[in-house]
């Protein structure tokens, strides 16, 4: 079966069927928009995916209860310069009311709603302000409301990140369109980070929830900014049905292209959110070839993109390839230590680890420019994975020393 696979520009969350959204400044920060909702005109399937943090925010714990009522959201509210972490008891009772005012608000069930919540850790919520602003959101089906969310989510982000892909089910146009937020305290097995997809699909909440898992690995857990992982860390779908199509499901022939378009989406934000790491200036790709398995093949690439010294020297256009071939020998994967072959770019730098004559001069121009690449083959067996990061600038340093002043 051809692919009906598209890229859809001027991508954004309100392109699927049914769904709307808007974002607004409702007082948390002195002038940036730090309160959005998005909105489905039907109750959807929803799954989601956390961090990894053993201490999780509050807002965490009420979404994973909504959505494991019935498997279903209507709405998801969402706040930045709030982390709600490690509040206690009160922080927990906030998070409640802010589904509680979306449920009265725009008449829906209590856990139909999700919450999500980014931004410092430790302070209690000023929760007054946020359900009087959550009564200000008028969420509507355009690009401006859309954008107005997209912006509404960010902290240290310095743009917004959003991407979009149809296909056809049957006879059916299906759009699959996300937004994230995310710049520091990124690392692999979920970041600090938000992401919300939506979907017109027609698909059940196990079967979304199935997908999302398997793509999660695949995108979000393959990138690194600088090896902190966050509390509020949340990967989110909502797949309303309104393109009316046969539900989708692991034996409907379209099936592989739906997968398709959740990897390609979610691959696109967590590249956007590694290549706005804080203070950084350029993406980094990694590409391991020839691991004992696709995971081996992940971890080495994650380890060479999380490297400080491999992020300092891309930063620094250093062509220091020693401090990559050093990661592999403490990444727990199984290499042979004779055998790896090295690319720097189009640069190639070890063959069968044996040092090639190469410009130095030409790889330090390349390290100059704004995407890097890096590939390896471990010559271990038949695994390949990628990993995305950034460099480490001296912004980074200024970025964080100063988060909460």
């Amino acid at each position: 079966m051809v692919s009906t696979l598209k890229k859809v520009t001027g991508s954004n969350i309100t392109l699927p069927k049914g769904f709307s959204a808007a974002g607004i400044n409702c007082g948390i920060k002195y002038k940036k928009k730090d309160l959005g909702i998005i909105l489905s005109e039907k109750p959807a399937a929803a799954a989601a995916v956390y961090t990894t943090n053993k201490i999780k925010a509050a807002p965490l714990a009420v979404t994973k209860e909504s959505i494991e009522t019935e498997g279903i959201l209507q709405a998801v509210i969402v706040n930045s310069g709030n982390a709600n972490a490690f509040t206690g008891t009160q922080g927990t009772l906030d998070a409640y009311a802010m589904r509680s005012q979306v449920s009265e608000v725009f008449g829906l069930s209590e856990h139909y709603v999700g919450v999500a919540s980014t931004g410092i850790i430790g302070e209690t919520m000023p929760i007054d302000t946020i359900l009087e602003g959550i009564g200000k959101l008028h969420p509507q089906s355009r690009l401006e409301n859309a954008l107005e969310f997209s912006q509404a989510i960010l902290t240290t982000d310095t743009n917004t990140k959003n991407a979009c892909y149809s296909f056809q089910v049957g006879e059916k146009e299906v759009v699959l369109a996300g937004t994230a937020k995310g710049s520091g305290m990124i690392h692999p097995n979920m970041a600090t980070m938000l992401s919300f997809m939506t979907t017109d699909a027609n698909i059940s909440s196990e079967n979304l929830h199935y997908a999302l898992r398997k793509v999660t690995d695949l995108s979000f857990n393959c990138i690194t900014v600088d090896g902190e992982t966050s509390t509020n860390d949340m990967v989110l779908v909502m797949a309303n049905g309104c393109a009316g199509n046969e539900e989708l499901t692991p034996q409907h022939p379209d099936w592989g292209t739906f997968l398709q378009a959740l990897t390609l989406t979610s691959t696109d934000l967590a590249k956007s959110i590694a290549r706005d790491g804080e203070g950084a200036t350029k993406l980094i790709e990694v590409t391991v070839d020839g691991a004992a398995s696709d995971e081996e093949a992940r971890i080495a690439a994650k380890s060479i993109v999380g490297s400080p010294l491999v992020k300092t020297a891309v930063f620094g256009c250093d062509p220091n390839w020693g401090r990559i071939v050093a990661v592999l020998g403490y990444a727990n994967v199984e290499i042979v230590p004779e055998q790896i072959d090295l690319s720097i770019g189009d640069f190639p730098v070890l063959l069968s680890s044996g040092i090639l004559p190469f410009d130095e001069e030409g790889i330090s121009s390349y390290l100059s420019s704004s995407d890097i690449s890096i590939t390896v083959n471990l010559h271990a067996g038949n695994g390949k994975g990628k990993a995305w990061g950034c460099d480490l600038t001296y912004d980074y340093i200024q970025i964080n020393s100063s988060y909460t002043t």
